[in-house]
């Protein structure tokens, strides 16, 4: 078993760096295809919002099948799905087809975390969550680091449209790997994190009567509020707000994803550690609280202190900082959720795309009103800081699913 679940993770760690491999690109790819499409910075704002909308509303049916009906099926259709339509990205004409198709995009996208988190919660002990929740994550933010340097020479080559059909390549073989390799462990196998059990109704009654579930969505909301601009905007924001060549992007965009991936690694192992020594209020809500709260500072002097280099180095640590409180809070729908943790952090995960969706809209429309690239910035900061607030008031020991 214990062979199996190393497998398994890296497998999970591989998915992670494809799953933002064909989500950032389209970032990376966005000045050039705003202009070959002629899309205007508040159109452009809702071709981000569009994939992030369906992502957001599918979180938890994805989630729900997939503890329902096992992972091996489910991951590899929704891998398979979000792939042709990553190679469909590369055949869209204009802004409404870009708009279907990013929406599309995001319904398959939808069931990467939550049912990634179903597979840990089956295969890896109480004290092992967090590190293989560190582990996955930052093999996301990898999957950031890599895009500019797989995207910007494959646009300089032959042009944006080839780097989608590329990328949606490499989905379609994950998916085909996992369903010939993965299956779910036996009963004998079960570890103490969530045992395999019979399949049952979630008790929606319960899960919505309970405080905790809407502390945790509020503070994934707010915090993921924050995050999406690195999703989305970022390459832009660089290049367009604070002057950025297209061969520094390179740097200038994988770097921040690389703090953000040895935040994940380093967040994955001090829950964990925190955890076991001190209890889940300190290794969960204090870690995720304080990383959250001294982000926004990062956030808000990236947009104050003007020039290239300020901006690179706050943006960075922001990055960095405040994914330490990823693993936490993924952690958290383990400890909260018990067998139904995929469904837990689906529906988190749904709330915390609803602020993506948001951020993304709001930030073109600021962008366009005002013609500054740095007024956003300022509102993401508050964000992060409400968020940091409800993070404390978390309580990891009382599980919403008993």
């Amino acid at each position: 078993m214990k062979r199996n679940k190393h497998v398994i993770l890296a497998m999970l760690v591989i998915l992670g760096v494809v799953t933002f491999l064909d989500r950032i690109n389209i970032s990376v790819a966005g000045s050039a295809i705003m202009h070959d499409l002629n899309l205007s910075p508040s159109e452009w704002g809702w071709v981000q919002s569009a994939f992030i909308l369906s992502y957001g509303l599918m979180q938890i049916p994805m989630g729900a099948f997939g503890d329902r009906y096992g992972h091996r099926k489910v991951l590899a259709l929704i891998v398979l799905w979000w792939s042709l339509f990553t190679a469909f990205t590369g055949m869209a004409g204009g802004l409404a087809s870009l708009l279907v198709i990013r929406f599309m995009f995001g319904i398959g996208e939808a069931g990467s975390s939550p049912c990634s988190t179903g597979v840990i919660s089956r295969w890896f002990e109480k004290g092992e969550v967090g590190k293989a929740q560190g582990y996955v994550w930052a093999a996301s933010r990898m999957g950031g680091a890599m895009t500019p340097f797989v995207v910007i020479p494959v646009m300089t080559w032959v042009g944006w449209r080839e780097a989608f059909y590329l990328l949606g390549a490499l989905g379609i073989v994950w998916a085909m790997v996992w369903y010939w390799y993965y299956r779910a462990p036996e009963a004998s196998a079960a570890v103490a994190s969530v045992a395999p059990q019979e399949k049952t109704a979630l008790p929606w009654k319960t899960i919505l009567h309970n405080s905790q579930f809407w502390i945790i969505c509020g503070m994934y909301f707010f915090y993921a509020f924050g995050s999406w601009f690195f999703f989305s905007w970022f390459p832009t924001f660089m290049e367009l707000g604070r002057g950025f060549e297209k061969s520094e992007l390179t740097y200038a965009v994988a770097v921040p994803f690389i703090m953000s991936m040895i935040g994940n690694i380093s967040g994955g192992y001090l829950t964990d550690r925190l955890s076991n020594k001190y209890g889940l209020k300190v290794g969960r809500k204090a870690l995720g609280s304080t990383s959250l709260a001294i982000s926004a500072v990062c956030m808000f002097l990236a947009a104050f202190i003007p020039g290239k280099m300020a901006v690179f180095v706050f943006l960075s640590l922001c990055f960095g900082i405040f994914d330490l409180m990823l693993p936490s809070a993924w952690a958290l729908c383990i400890d909260l959720g018990k067998q139904h943790a995929g469904a837990i952090s689906g529906a988190m995960n749904t709330a915390g795309n609803i602020g993506g969706f948001c951020c993304g809209i709001l930030f073109g429309q600021l962008v366009q009103s005002s013609g500054n690239y740095n007024l956003p910035l300022y509102m993401i900061a508050v964000m992060l800081i409400v968020s940091a607030v409800l993070f404390a008031f978390i309580n990891p020991t009382k599980p919403i699913i008993k």
